[in-house]
């Protein structure tokens, strides 16, 4: 597939001509495409396994690895995956690597992978054509407030640039609808509270992908074309399965859930939801309920 069809796959169609577009217009469309997102990271569609053993190749291969082909193992659930990368780097282990004196020997793949993906959202937030919250805190005047916290059309109307409104509505809503909504109680329920091994959460790493692409979209970001490519696997990941774990040799990745019971956040501006009483269903029967 080439980088051109990739990105298209990844949902970075040509943005259309947005120069007469309001404020207003821009938010209306980006709440749509965060509802195109959120179908994304809370889909019970079976993987996609051949985008995402590409995509992950892809990104393997960024990390100049003597080995950078992984090989792949599927399960059907976040506990199935729990004996196949016991002892694996926790995120303790990758802190160590941060401090000095390192450990020794070659610091863990997921390590290596961590700086790979904080770079590129690094690389992505310096094409945002105004000051990207996501990098910079963009605050009010000369004392340095936080904008007011308002609904988006009332907080355009108040003036909080669009910037600011789509940080708020696209990042930080679905954060918050994917990690304390959805991973936390998971997660909970997987390790018992214990940090477990790194793993990076496919449909449910939604939440920066999605910002990154509605800012593209809406005309409203530059981004390398090298640095599109990458987005563009992470976005296909996304797109195509669920929880990864990543080894030296052999990448340990999770089928999408086979139901999820979600509910509205009560008092929440942005169609943010979490997991309901039913909670999420994985196809080997495995069955967290939010706690």
């Amino acid at each position: 597939m080439t980088a051109l069809a990739r990105r298209e796959d990844a949902a970075f169609h040509p943005h259309t001509d947005v120069r007469y577009l309001s404020s207003r217009d821009r938010w209306r469309e980006a709440a749509e495409f965060r509802r195109e997102w959120l179908d994304h990271a809370l889909s019970t569609r079976p993987a996609d396994r051949r985008a995402t053993e590409r995509s992950l190749t892809a990104i393997y291969a960024r990390l100049s690895r003597p080995r950078p082909r992984p090989r792949f193992v599927w399960v059907d659930s976040p506990k199935q995956a729990m004996p196949l990368v016991g002892g694996w780097p926790t995120v303790q282990d990758l802190y160590a690597w941060l401090r000095d004196p390192r450990p020794p020997g070659p610091p863990p793949l997921a390590s290596d992978l961590a700086m790979v993906a904080h770079r590129l959202r690094g690389s992505l937030g310096a094409g945002v054509v105004h000051a990207d919250p996501e990098v910079s805190p963009v605050l009010k005047g000369r004392r340095r407030e936080p904008w007011p916290d308002l609904p988006p059309p009332e907080a355009l109307r108040a003036g909080v640039p669009l910037g600011v409104v789509l940080h708020r509505g696209i990042h930080d809503a679905m954060h918050r609808t994917l990690g304390a909504g959805f991973r936390g109680p998971v997660h909970r329920a997987l390790t018992g509270g214990s940090p477990g091994p790194v793993c990076w959460y496919g449909q449910q790493d939604a939440a920066w992908i999605a910002y990154y692409d509605v800012l593209h979209r809406l005309g409203l970001a530059r981004y390398r074309p090298d640095d599109l490519d990458h987005l563009g696997h992470w976005a296909a990941l996304a797109r195509s399965c669920g929880w990864w774990w990543p080894g030296d040799e052999v990448c340990v990745v999770v089928e999408r859930p086979e139901s999820v019971h979600a509910e509205a956040v009560p008092g929440t501006r942005h169609d943010e939801v979490r997991l309901g009483r039913d909670g999420v269903r994985y196809r080997d029967g495995w069955h967290p309920r939010p706690g």
